[in-house]
C-alpha cells in the first residue's frame, strides 16, 4: 500500500514538472549564427546553435555540417557532425574530389588537399566504368586545328576554345605577340581601341577604385565590340559606362571614353530606327552633347497620345515598358513597370501600380538596410525605358524616355544638377543597384562600395494650351547614392520613388500678378478714402504721422482682403478645373510652385491679424454713455444730517434701468452673425466625415471616399486651402441667410431688441467711436416714465400697440431711433471737459481725496454729463445744436461724410443699426476672414484639419473672452456703472 502511494506521489510530481513553465528564463534562447561557430564547430540547424565537430574535422563551407580536414578522407557520413574521418597514407596523400577516397596526385595538391593539374589539362580520377585509379591523371586538351579544345572553367572536361583564340593564333593558346585580355585573344596586328582604365569613380565618397569586373571585362568588351561588332560585348561596354554614371571627359579612356571612341568611329554603320543617336550594334546611351539639345528632346515634340481622367484604361494609365539587360550585356526580357519594378520600397500591388495612373502624383519613400539590398540585387540589371502607345494603324509603338542622371559629370562638372535645361546631358540607360563595380579584387566577395538609385522621379509635363490631354515626352530623373560597405546589417539608405505632373504656370502667374496689381491699386484708393473719412470723423485736417499710420492700418486690412480674394479664387479655380475635367487641360502646380501661393496666404493672415487687432483695440476704447430720461416722481421728505431739520427733495430716480441696459449692452458686445462653434464643427464634419478632404489629394479622382487598400496621393496645399475656404464661406453664407431671414425675424434679433429695450427703459445710448463721430440710439420713452409698476407698463404697451401715443422717433411723427452722428468740435470739447471730471478718480486726485469725496465727484460728473447730453438732444444749447438729415447714397457707399459739422452737429438717419460697427456683430466679414486664414495657416503648417479646427475654436474663445472682459471694464469706466453689477 505504501509503495502504491509513493508511486502516485512520484507521478504527480513528474506531471507538475512537465506542465510547469521553467522559472525566470521563460521561452528564451541565445542567438547564434553560423559565422559565430568558428572552424572547429558547425551550426546545428535543429538546435539553432553551434555544435562541436569531431576529431580531424572542420566546418564545411556552408557552415551547417562538418568535413574532414586536409589529408583525411571520409569513412562514413550522416550529416552534421556524424562523420568519421581517416588519414590518408603517405603514398596516397591526396583526397578525391568527392572526399571519400585517397589517391596519388602526380602534379601536387591544392590548398584543400585535392589533386591539381596544369592549365588546359583536365583531372581524371576514375576509369570510364567508375573504377578508382591508383594515381590521378592530368590529360592535356588538344588545342590543334583538328579539335581546338581547351579545359572548361571547372577543369573537368575539354570544350571548344573561344573563337578569338582560333582567329588570332589558329590554336587555343594566345601566344605572344597576340594579346590576351578578359578571356579573349586578339592579334597584335589588329587595330585595337585605346587601353582602357578599369577604375570607377565614387564622387560622393571621394573614392576611385580599380574594379575587378572592369579589370576582367572592360578591354575585352571594347575590343570585341570594336573589331567584331559583337552585340553582347557592345552592350556590356555600355553597361560599364552606365556604372560609371555616363560621365564623359575628353582626356579619359574609361568605359565611357572607350564607348565614345567606338561610337564616333563607327558612323559608317548607320543608325537604328532613324534615331540619329542610336548607332548600329551599339546600345543607345546618349542624346548627344550639343548645347540646347535637351530642350529640343523634351519640348520639340509631344507624345502622340491624348490622356484623360475619365475614360478607358489606356487613356488613363501610363504604359511604361523597359528592355532589361544583365551586366554581361545579355538581353533579359521586356518588362512592364507595373508590379514595382523600379520601386525599391515594398508595398501592395494596388498601391505600387497607382504610380502609373495618369494625373496621380505619386510619392513613396522608405529606409532599406544595405544587407537586404545586397541580398536582393547581387547583380545589376540595366533598363532602357519606353512609353508604349498605339499608332494610327493600330501598331504598338514605343517612345524612348530620356534619363536625367544627376550624378553624371561632363568635363568634371555636374551639368545635370542645374535648373538650366540647355546645359543638361540626357542619357538612356540606368540601373537601380550596382553591387558589382565596387568589388576590388575578388568578384566572389562583398563589394567595397555599392551605388543605389536613392531618388527616382518620373516627370510628366503637359503641353501648353492643350485641351485634349497632350503631354511632352516623360523625363525620368535619377539620383544615386554611394554607400561604403562596412557593416551591412546596421547600415541603411533612404530611397524614394515619385511621379510628378506639371505644366507651364507662367500664364497663371502673370494673371495672378495682374489681379494683384489691379486689386492692390484699388486697395490703395479705398484706403485713401477711408483715411479721408477717418480724418473727417476725428475733426482734424492736418496730415501728420498718425494719419500715415492710420492709412497703413487701413491699407493692411484692404490688402489682406486682396490677398484673400486672390488665394480663394486660385484655390477654387484649381479645385474645379482640375478635378472636374475629362480631357486634361490643366495640371496642379508642383509643391515648389506652391510656395508663392503659401506666401500670399501668410501675407493675408498677417495683415488681417493686424486689422483684427486694430479693430479690437478701437472697440475696447470707445466712448459710451447712457442718457437717463427718467424724471423724479414727486418729492420725498428727509432729515438733513447734522442740522436737525427736515427738508423735502425730489424723489430719486432708480439706477436699475441703467444697470439693466448696461448688462444688455455687455451681452451683445461679442455677438456674431453666425454661430462660431457650429461653423467650426460643420466645416470639420464635411471635411473629415463626409470626405471633402479627399478632394485635396493630388490625383484625378473626384470621389469623396477612398478605399483603405488604394493608394493615397499626397496633399495639394492649394487644393486644401480651396476646399476648406470654400466650405467655410458656404457654411457661413448659409448661416447668415438663416439668421437674417429666419432666426432674427421669427426667433430673436438681439440688436433690434436692444433698441426696443432702450425705449422701454427710457434710456438713450450715446456712442463715440471717433473724436467727432459716433452713434446715437434714441431710447426716450413716449410714455414719459419707465420706472413704473407692471400694470402701468402693460397699459403703456397696449396704448403704443393701438397707436394711442406718439411715435418713438427722435423727430416728431417718425420711428427713427438710431443715428450716425457727426458732432461739432465745440460739442466734443464740452463733452471732454465733463468726461475728465468723470474719470478724475483714476488720476492723482485719488491720492488726495477721500473715497467718499471721489464718489460724490463722480456722481456729480455723471449727473452733469446726463443733464448735458439730454439737453443737447433737446436742442437746449443753441451754440451746440444739431440737425437731422439723410445720408447721400454715395456717402453710404463710401462710408464717409461729405459735410463737415462746423456750427451744428449732424444726425444722419440710420435704419440699418450701424452702431453694431462698434460690436463684433457689425464686423462679421473681418472676423470670418480672420478665422478662415487662421484655420488655413494652421492646416498648411500641420496638414491636419482636426488640429486646425481645435486651434481656431480656441482662438475664437480667447479673443471673445478678451473682448468681453476688457469691453466690460471700458463700459464701467466710461459710464460709471459699477462693474460689480455687470454680469
Amino acid at each position: 500500500m505504501a509503495t502504491r502511494w509513493r508511486w502516485a506521489a512520484a507521478s504527480a510530481a513528474l506531471l507538475v514538472a512537465m506542465v510547469a513553465p521553467p522559472p525566470a528564463r521563460g521561452f528564451s534562447l541565445p542567438l547564434q549564427r553560423p559565422g559565430d561557430c568558428g572552424d572547429a564547430r558547425y551550426f546545428d540547424i535543429s538546435r539553432l546553435a553551434c555544435g562541436p565537430c569531431g576529431a580531424h574535422q572542420r566546418q564545411s563551407p556552408g557552415g551547417s555540417s562538418c568535413v574532414c580536414q586536409t589529408g583525411y578522407r571520409m569513412v562514413s557520413s550522416n550529416g552534421g557532425s556524424s562523420i568519421i574521418c581517416e588519414k590518408c597514407p603517405e603514398n596516397k596523400s591526396g583526397v578525391t574530389q568527392d572526399g571519400w577516397n585517397c589517391i596519388t596526385c602526380p602534379k601536387g595538391l591544392t590548398s584543400e588537399g585535392k589533386c591539381k593539374c596544369l592549365h588546359n589539362e583536365i583531372l581524371v580520377e576514375r576509369s570510364i566504368d567508375g573504377i578508382l585509379l591508383n594515381e590521378a591523371l592530368c590529360i592535356l586538351c588538344n588545342g590543334s586545328e583538328k579539335s581546338f579544345s581547351a579545359s572548361d572553367a571547372s577543369g573537368n572536361r575539354c570544350v571548344r576554345c573561344e573563337q578569338t583564340f582560333i582567329n588570332a593564333s589558329k590554336s587555343c593558346d594566345c601566344i605572344s605577340p597576340n594579346i590576351l585580355t578578359g578571356g579573349l585573344c586578339f592579334s597584335a596586328s589588329d587595330n585595337l581601341p585605346p587601353k582602357g582604365v578599369a577604375t570607377v569613380r565614387f564622387g560622393q565618397l571621394g573614392i576611385t577604385l580599380t574594379s575587378a569586373w572592369f579589370l576582367k571585362n572592360l578591354q575585352s568588351s571594347a575590343s570585341a565590340c570594336w573589331l567584331y561588332s559583337n552585340l553582347t560585348a557592345c552592350q556590356a561596354l555600355g553597361n560599364m559606362c552606365v556604372m560609371n554614371m555616363n560621365s564623359l571627359s575628353s582626356s579619359s579612356t574609361d568605359a565611357c571614353g572607350l564607348f565614345q571612341y567606338i561610337y564616333v568611329n563607327t558612323a559608317r554603320l548607320g543608325i537604328v530606327h532613324s534615331i540619329a543617336f542610336w548607332r548600329h550594334n551599339l546600345p543607345w546611351l546618349y542624346y548627344g552633347d550639343q548645347p540646347g539639345l535637351a530642350s529640343q528632346v523634351l519640348e520639340a515634340n509631344h507624345f502622340p497620345t491624348v490622356f484623360s481622367f475619365k475614360g478607358t484604361d489606356k487613356d488613363v494609365k501610363l504604359q511604361f515598358i523597359a528592355a532589361s539587360f544583365d551586366a554581361a550585356g545579355n538581353f533579359l526580357k521586356w518588362q512592364n513597370l507595373e508590379g514595382g519594378i523600379l520601386q525599391l520600397c515594398p508595398d501592395t500591388q494596388t498601391k505600387l501600380n497607382a504610380a502609373y495612373a495618369f494625373g496621380t502624383t505619386y510619392e513613396q519613400s522608405c529606409k532599406i538596410s544595405v544587407s537586404k539590398i545586397l541580398l536582393d540585387f547581387p547583380n545589376p540589371v540595366f533598363y532602357d525605358l519606353f512609353l508604349e502607345y498605339n499608332g494610327d494603324n493600330g501598331q504598338q509603338n514605343l517612345w524612348a524616355v530620356p534619363v536625367l542622371n544627376l550624378n553624371l559629370q561632363y568635363s568634371e562638372m555636374f551639368v545635370n544638377q542645374g535648373s538650366n535645361m540647355n546645359n543638361w546631358l540626357l542619357t538612356r540607360r540606368f540601373f537601380l543597384v550596382d553591387a558589382l563595380s565596387g568589388k576590388e579584387n575578388d568578384l566572389g566577395k562583398l563589394p567595397r562600395v555599392i551605388r543605389i538609385a536613392s531618388k527616382i522621379t518620373i516627370s510628366i509635363r503637359l503641353v501648353s494650351h492643350t485641351q485634349r490631354g497632350m503631354i511632352y515626352p516623360p523625363l525620368i530623373t535619377v539620383a544615386y547614392t554611394d554607400v561604403l560597405v562596412q557593416n551591412p546589417e546596421t547600415q541603411s539608405v533612404m530611397v524614394s520613388f515619385s511621379v510628378s505632373y506639371e505644366m507651364n504656370q507662367s500664364e497663371a502667374q502673370i494673371q495672378t500678378d495682374i489681379a494683384l496689381g489691379v486689386l492692390g491699386g484699388l486697395a490703395v484708393l479705398w484706403s485713401l478714402l477711408k483715411t479721408a473719412g477717418w480724418k473727417r470723423r476725428t475733426g482734424s485736417s492736418i496730415i501728420d504721422l498718425q494719419t500715415v499710420f492710420k492709412f497703413l492700418l487701413f491699407y493692411a486690412g484692404d490688402l489682406a482682403n486682396v490677398f484673400f480674394i486672390i488665394t480663394v479664387g486660385t484655390g477654387i479655380y484649381w479645385l474645379v478645373f482640375f478635378k472636374a475635367q475629362q480631357f486634361v487641360s490643366v495640371l496642379l502646380p508642383l509643391p515648389s510652385q506652391e510656395e508663392e501661393f503659401v506666401t500670399y496666404i501668410a501675407c493675408a493672415f498677417s495683415l488681417k491679424a493686424l486689422q483684427f487687432l486694430q479693430l479690437l483695440v478701437s472697440q475696447l476704447t470707445i466712448d459710451i454713455f447712457f442718457i437717463d430720461w427718467e424724471r423724479p416722481k414727486g418729492k420725498v421728505v428727509k432729515a438733513v444730517e447734522g442740522e436737525g431739520v427736515i427738508k423735502s427733495a425730489a424723489a430719486p430716480v432708480s439706477i436699475w434701468r441703467t444697470y439693466f441696459i448696461a448688462n444688455e449692452w455687455n451681452e451683445i458686445q461679442a455677438v456674431r452673425k453666425i454661430n462660431p462653434l457650429f461653423q467650426v464643427l460643420a466645416v470639420l464634419f464635411f471635411l473629415e466625415v463626409v470626405g471633402f478632404s479627399n478632394l485635396a489629394l493630388m490625383d484625378s479622382s473626384s470621389s469623396l471616399s477612398r478605399s483603405s487598400e488604394s493608394y493615397i496621393a499626397p496633399w495639394s496645399r492649394i487644393l486644401r486651402f480651396g476646399v476648406s475656404a470654400a466650405l467655410w464661406l458656404a457654411i457661413a453664407f448659409l448661416q447668415i441667410i438663416f439668421f437674417s431671414v429666419f432666426y432674427e425675424r421669427f426667433v430673436e434679433d438681439k440688436i433690434s431688441q436692444f433698441v426696443d429695450l432702450c425705449c422701454m427703459s427710457n434710456i438713450s445710448v450715446f456712442l463715440l467711436s471717433h473724436s467727432c463721430f459716433g452713434y446715437y440710439i434714441h431710447g426716450r420713452s413716449v410714455h414719459g416714465h419707465a420706472d413704473t409698476n407692471m400694470e402701468e407698463m402693460n397699459m403703456n404697451l397696449k396704448r403704443e400697440a393701438e397707436n394711442l401715443c406718439s411715435q418713438r422717433g427722435l423727430l416728431p411723427n417718425t420711428d427713427g431711433q438710431t443715428f450716425q452722428i457727426s458732432i461739432s468740435r465745440k460739442m466734443r470739447l464740452h463733452y471732454d471737459r465733463i468726461h475728465e471730471s468723470l474719470t478724475r478718480k483714476r488720476g492723482p486726485a485719488r491720492l488726495l481725496d477721500s473715497s467718499a469725496n471721489t464718489f460724490e465727484q463722480s456722481t456729480r460728473a455723471y449727473n452733469t454729463m446726463n443733464k448735458f447730453l439730454s439737453s443737447f438732444i433737446d436742442h437746449v444749447h443753441k451754440e451746440m445744436d444739431y440737425i437731422v438729415k439723410d445720408k447721400l447714397l454715395l456717402e453710404r457707399i463710401l462710408g464717409m461724410e461729405f459735410m463737415e459739422p462746423m456750427e451744428k452737429s449732424i444726425f444722419y438717419n440710420d435704419e440699418g443699426h450701424s452702431f453694431s460697427d462698434v460690436l463684433y456683430y457689425g464686423n462679421e466679414t473681418t472676423l470670418l476672414i480672420f478665422d478662415i486664414l487662421f484655420f488655413s495657416i494652421v492646416d498648411l503648417a500641420s496638414q491636419s484639419f482636426v488640429l486646425a479646427a481645435i486651434l481656431t475654436y480656441l482662438q475664437q474663445e480667447i479673443f471673445r473672452f478678451i473682448r468681453n472682459t476688457l469691453g466690460q471694464k471700458n463700459l464701467a469706466s466710461k459710464t460709471l456703472v459699477d462693474e460689480r453689477f455687470l454680469i
